[in-house]
């Protein structure tokens, strides 16, 4: 019997620079662990185990789902919560939330069909799994935090051995 090879892989949308390098900066702050390893992103579609060889399939629908999308303005103001549920403070969207839940449902279909454990809900995390009071610190520090900025396309990344994420590929969008 052979075991097939799997990676876990996520796509998700980067958060652009500067914007992006102050919010690891914030979450390095609040002492997330995390913060060095998970570049401020908005995820369609969490991690996920591919067989290495459904790759060039997974690659071939980004690629078209890419080509159908078109470019969109996001605008992140304010902090929320998953608490109690999860131990997460997040940057709201409160523009572009249509956008990323049109492409998070294409981006989940054909070979990465994947069920959610959770309702999507897009947003870019500023603290996970630290403690209350540090919960507590972000949500309150970042309340009036806000960006803006376009999106172009999104991100395939690979989850490493080390825990850190990486982006393999760009996939820009063609409209």
């Amino acid at each position: 019997m052979t075991s097939e090879r799997v990676q876990v892989i996520g796509v998700s949308i980067p958060v652009p620079d500067p914007h992006a390098a102050e919010l690891t900066a914030w979450r390095e702050e609040f002492g997330d662990p995390l913060a060095r390893s998970i570049p401020p992103h908005i995820t369609l579609l969490p991690p996920f185990e591919l067989a290495c060889a459904d790759l060039d399939a997974a690659r071939e629908h980004l690629e078209a789902t890419a080509a159908a999308g078109a470019p969109f303005d996001v605008h992140l103001r304010g902090t929320a919560t998953f608490r109690p549920v999860s131990p997460v403070v997040f940057v709201q969207l409160v523009r572009g939330i249509s956008e990323c839940e049109l492409l998070q449902a294409a981006i989940r279909t054909g070979p990465l069909r994947a069920d959610l454990n959770f309702p999507f809900h897009p947003h870019v995390t500023v603290a996970h799994d630290v403690a209350e009071p540090s919960l507590d610190r972000a949500e309150l520090v970042l309340r009036d935090w806000e960006a803006t900025f376009t999106v172009k396309g999104f991100s395939l990344y690979e989850h490493g051995a080390d825990g850190v994420w990486r982006p393999r590929e760009d996939f820009t969008f063609l409209q």
